[in-house]
């Protein structure tokens, strides 16, 4: 999987599940007639959505995209529908481009605690990626025990 199809899946899947939640609202609020699509569809988009907003972090630091994309990227997914642009500007301007970089070369950039931390990551694909399922999971467990956004039920 390269930098490109890992941006491109994940910005797919979060924008499919904006439509779960979507919908899930549309039954709940206008047709009132259950909550389960707000749960199933909220529960679905904030996974996708951490999965979606790590999966940025790391593209953009193999990437070296700059601050400004790489908050671009990340400011997609809280707006409805707008990763899917996001990523064909990306895919445009040719930031997704190449493979991963497991290897330093002599751009100083590769001696920042993120590339060495992404070589790493790399070359320990299993554990790094257990360890980034995890933590989508951990923060994912965490935000269910504090509740919906807005504080509950409206």
């Amino acid at each position: 999987m390269t930098p490109r199809t890992l941006f491109r899946a994940l910005a797919l899947a979060e924008t499919i599940t904006w439509t779960a939640l979507i919908f899930g609202m549309v039954l709940k609020y206008v047709l009132v007639v259950t909550d389960v699509g707000v749960s199933l569809g909220g529960a679905l988009h904030g996974f996708f959505f951490l999965a979606f907003a790590a999966s940025a972090v790391v593209v953009a630091v193999n990437q070296r995209w700059d601050a400004r994309t790489t908050l671009i990227a990340l400011a997609s997914a809280v707006v409805p529908y707008a990763t899917i642009p996001v990523e064909r500007w990306l895919e445009r301007r040719g930031s997704l481009k190449g493979g991963w970089r497991r290897e330093a070369t002599d751009d100083p950039r590769d001696s920042a605690l993120a590339s060495r931390m992404l070589r790493w990551a790399l070359a320990n694909t299993v554990l790094f990626a257990a360890i980034a399922v995890l933590a989508v999971v951990a923060v994912f467990a965490a935000l269910l025990v504090l509740g919906p956004p807005g504080g509950g039920e409206a």
